[in-house]
């Protein structure tokens, strides 16, 4: 199927859901928006009322440039799921679509909306919201309403990174780092971006913490001293994951 035909067809299957999202929340209705990056929320309100939803970012759409940049490319995002929109990049690849498969295209006032339509198609979710800040339009794909207390569970389980900016939480022993290769054992396999459970955490130590752990089967009082493990942000998490992974290659 030809880019456009395939586009088109997720511009239609949007507008008729979209419809049916914004009746339901009755999303027009709110005089004003804020989204927390850190959070992955965004909070819709009026003097009397208020919203939350959980969302995926998209990309976002210059009015300075003309150009789409995906979220995946985003380097001043730190949002985890946005690298879910790696999914719209891989399918792209696959159906020579480079509109899907670059990071940033040349646009016009549809590209931002049809980009997310795609998005919608492959990724899924509840409905869409835009939000302009400056001269960015900013594409959201919602996935879920939440409450107010949900929202502040999640901001309360966040970690401000010196480096980083505020994010999500994750354990290493203290030998992990991006400068030595430690080797790097986890306690389930993670991806960037990936969902937790709520009793869940990103947990990692190097090769010589998993001798002393398998010492005894388990973690026990001298294993965890000699770990000594620490606090650090998600995506410090996955630098340094990524880092050690990068030896085994060579």
């Amino acid at each position: 199927m030809k880019y456009k035909k395939f586009a088109q067809k997720a511009v239609d299957k949007l507008q008729e859901s979209q419809s049916e999202f914004r009746a339901k929340y009755d999303t027009d209705n709110y005089a004003s928006w804020f989204y927390n990056q850190s959070s992955e929320t965004l909070r819709l309100y009026s003097d009397d009322k208020e919203i939350y939803f959980r969302y995926i970012p998209v990309g976002t759409f210059s009015l300075n440039t003309n150009t789409w940049m995906w979220a995946w490319a985003n380097e001043d995002s730190i949002e985890p799921r946005k690298f879910r929109t790696l999914k719209i990049k891989e399918f792209g690849e696959k159906k020579n679509y480079e509109n899907l498969s670059n990071a940033l295209i040349d646009g016009d006032k549809y590209t931002g909306w049809e980009s997310t339509a795609i998005a919608f198609d492959i990724i899924g979710g509840i409905g869409t919201y835009r939000v302009i800040s400056d001269h960015l339009e900013v594409y959201f794909l919602l996935t879920e309403q939440i409450t107010k207390e949900q929202v502040e569970k999640i901001e309360s389980e966040l970690i401000e990174c010196s480096t980083h900016g505020k994010l999500r939480t994750a354990f290493i022993c203290q030998h992990l780092n991006t400068e030595n290769k430690t080797g790097f054992e986890e306690a389930f396999e993670t991806y960037r971006g990936m969902e937790l459970g709520e009793d869940d955490d990103l947990q990692a130590w190097c090769a010589e913490c998993e001798k002393e752990r398998l010492k005894d089967d388990g973690w026990n009082d001298e294993s965890m001293e000699f770990a000594k493990i620490k606090l650090v942000c998600e995506r410090c998490y996955f630098e340094i994951k990524e880092s050690n992974l990068d030896a085994k290659k060579h």
